[in-house]
C-alpha cells in the first residue's frame, strides 16, 4: 500500500511528523532516501519532538555516525547518517545489529551507503522536494 505525506512548509511538520508515526505503525527502522538538503535531519527532528526527545539534543550524526536520544516515554531512540560511511564494516564496527535488533526505533539518514546491511523490515522512505519547496514523505508497505 502506497503512503504519502504533503509538508507543504516547517509550519506544518510537526503535523506531518504525528501523521507519519501513526502510519508507519510498529515499524522499528526506518531509512529516508533523499538528496542533501530534502529535510532528512529536520523531519528526524519533529519525529523526535513528536516522541517527547528534548529538541536541544536531536542534531544529525554525521561525525559521530550514530545518536542515541530517549523518549518522553523513556524509549531509546537511535538516529543514524551514514553520509561518511565508505565500507560495511565501518557500520559493522559500531554495532549497527545491535541497535537494529534492540526493538528501538532507529531512523537512519543516507542508507544508500549501507544497503546490503539492511534487514528485510527496514521501512524505505523517500523524501522529495517538489517545484514549490514543499516536501513529500512516500513509503510502501
Amino acid at each position: 500500500m502506497k503512503h504519502e505525506i504533503l509538508i507543504p512548509g516547517l509550519d506544518s511538520i510537526d503535523r506531518a511528523a504525528v501523521q507519519f508515526l501513526k502510519e508507519i505503525g510498529d515499524s522499528r527502522i526506518v531509512a529516508f532516501y533523499a538528496p542533501m538538503g530534502a529535510g532528512k535531519t529536520t523531519f528526524t527532528t519533529a519525529l523526535c519532538k513528536v516522541l517527547g526527545v528534548n529538541s536541544d539534543a536531536v542534531s544529525s550524526p554525521t561525525f559521530a555516525i550514530v545518536n542515541e536520544y530517549v523518549s518522553g516515554s523513556g524509549e531509546p531512540v537511535y538516529h543514524f547518517d551514514f553520509y561518511r560511511i565508505e565500507t560495511p564494516a565501518e557500520a559493522l564496527d559500531i554495532g549497527l545489529y545491535d541497535y537494529l535488533d534492540s526493538g528501538a526505533l532507529c531512523i537512519m539518514e543516507w542508507p544508500e551507503n549501507i544497503e546490503g546491511l539492511l534487514p528485510e523490515e527496514t521501512l524505505k522512505v523517500s523524501i522529495t522536494v517538489e517545484p514549490d519547496g514543499s516536501r513529500r514523505i512516500s513509503w510502501d508497505n
